[in-house]
């Protein structure tokens, strides 16, 4: 059938990463797939978000380490590098990447991809650069962006975003102004001060990474200021103006100023354009309304990723999209799969990073859960040690009188990686006392899930159990 003619099985709109898994899952199931892109296949992970970041943030880590090298019995040296050829790297990673989201990949899958903005005219028709495309369901996957806080978009002074910093940054500036203290804005002004740039991160919040528990907001501070990021918080921005080519920034009756700004505080959904109304898509300005299985208020539309507004993660579109796919596919609506969000792990990139599944001992007292904390430092794992890496600790929250886990945060070296091993347990029913009698690697950075366990089984060996155990250690010494 011609390209565009006839009724598809799906037609996506958006080629992030929940439209591109949704158009291969679907395609590769044997369904006719569009996919309609309006600006670059791959979306906010690739091209200004997970992938540039991360690339940036492993020369940064670099770097930090060579100036640090006496902790490894090497000279410390102030390394010589070219920003601009940093930058370059981390394009050249991205391009590598590039291919398995390009148009010719899924063009290769079988899907038909329209380069340009949809808009529905109905619950089953979308216009797309001058055509119309009719499908049986349609999936809205068109993410979201950065927040423009109105007094900076009044005031028409120049700034940068994530999707405009990675290739509109072309020199490396003096002073880098953050404004906003979430993963973004921590990530980015860590790894920025690294490259040794001057920064000031302003946050409008009292704490920075405000989902997180006190203590690790406060840890990532000290860490941050450390390294010399100034750290300013419950900052409301409320002027800006540019002056002699700088920008001066007014808060809480304070000014600062900068050469270059940066806009991390927060993200707001890509709604302009659908025409959502005349789909009958209810939607609010935190996205696209859906129920639980990801279907919007008209049946056969669903949405998925950042659009939906809940957990704005990549691996959570990845979610949403395997999720949509099924319940598109299934003829019977009880065969149908619901969204679970109990167990969705996050990682914030820093050095070390921070990780959290599940509920943090702040959320779990807010929710009225009855629990215990178990706390157990990097600095007592030997791995640790003998990779420099001490700094750090993990907060586990169990179900108060038990072993259940329902909530785990770690910060240090690997947190993103030694998190899946909490994400593993809440989510099958393994509690704490089965992973202490576990035998695990030694030396490994894991060691530190084992040593929470263990450390939980002696918080609950209570004076009686030792009073008995003692009696049969004694009695068990008693000549025969």
């Amino acid at each position: 059938m011609k390209r565009g003619d006839g009724v598809y099985n799906l037609v996506v709109i958006g080629a992030g990463t929940a439209g591109l898994v949704t158009a291969a899952g679907a395609a590769g199931l044997g369904a006719r797939v569009a996919l309609i892109e309006r600006h670059k296949m791959g979306g906010d992970c690739l091209n200004f978000g997970c992938v540039p970041s991360k690339a940036l943030i492993s020369s940064a880590r670099l770097l930090y380490r060579m100036r640090h090298a006496e902790r490894w019995g090497i000279a410390s040296v102030e390394p010589d590098f070219d920003f601009a050829e940093v930058f370059a790297k981390m394009r050249a990673a991205r391009a590598q990447l590039a291919p398995l989201d390009s148009r010719e990949r899924f063009e290769s899958l079988g899907v038909d991809v329209f380069d340009d903005e949809a808009t529905f005219l109905s619950p089953k028709e979308v216009a797309v650069g001058g055509q119309k495309l009719r499908a049986k369901n349609f999936i809205i996957a068109t993410g979201s962006r950065a927040v423009v806080p109105p007094v900076i978009g009044a005031s028409h002074v120049p700034y940068f975003t994530n999707e405009t910093i990675f290739d509109g940054l072309t020199e490396k500036p003096e002073h880098l102004l953050i404004a906003g203290g979430g993963p973004i804005g921590c990530e980015l002004g860590q790894m920025f001060g690294r490259l040794g740039v001057k920064v000031t991160l302003l946050n409008k919040g009292p704490r920075l990474l405000g989902r997180e528990d006190p203590e690790v907001s406060d840890f990532v501070r000290t860490r941050l200021e450390a390294e010399g990021v100034t750290v300013i918080t419950e900052a409301e921005v409320d002027g800006a103006e540019e002056r002699l080519g700088g920008i001066t920034l007014r808060y809480s009756g304070k000014i600062v100023s900068c050469d270059a700004l940066l806009l991390a505080a927060g993200r707001q959904p890509n709604i302009e354009n659908l025409n959502l109304p005349a789909a009958g898509v209810a939607f609010t300005k935190k996205g696209v309304t859906v129920d639980e299985h990801l279907e919007t208020t008209q049946p056969g539309v669903y949405a998925v990723g950042d659009i939906v507004g809940h957990l704005q993660f990549t691996h959570v579109a990845d979610y949403h999209a395997r999720i949509a796919i099924r319940n598109t596919l299934v003829p019977f609506s009880f065969l149908r799969e619901k969204v679970d969000y109990s167990v969705v792990p996050w990682c914030t990139y820093l050095d070390p990073e921070v990780a959290t599944a599940g509920l943090t001992e702040t959320a779990a007292k807010k929710g009225g859960i009855a629990c215990d904390l178990v706390v157990q430092e990097m600095k007592e794992v030997d791995r640790a040690v003998v990779e420099r890496a001490e700094a750090g600790f993990a907060r586990v929250v169990v179900r108060q009188g038990s072993d259940e886990v329902i909530g785990a945060t770690i910060v240090g070296e690997h947190a993103g990686e030694l998190i899946q091993e909490f994400v593993l347990a809440m989510k099958h029913g393994i509690g704490l006392r089965k992973i202490a009698a576990t035998i695990y690697a030694y030396p490994t950075f894991a060691s530190l899930v084992l040593k929470t366990a263990e450390k939980l089984n002696r918080k609950r060996l209570t004076p009686r159990a030792r009073k008995i155990t003692g009696w049969l250690y004694r009695r068990d010494r008693k000549p025969n």
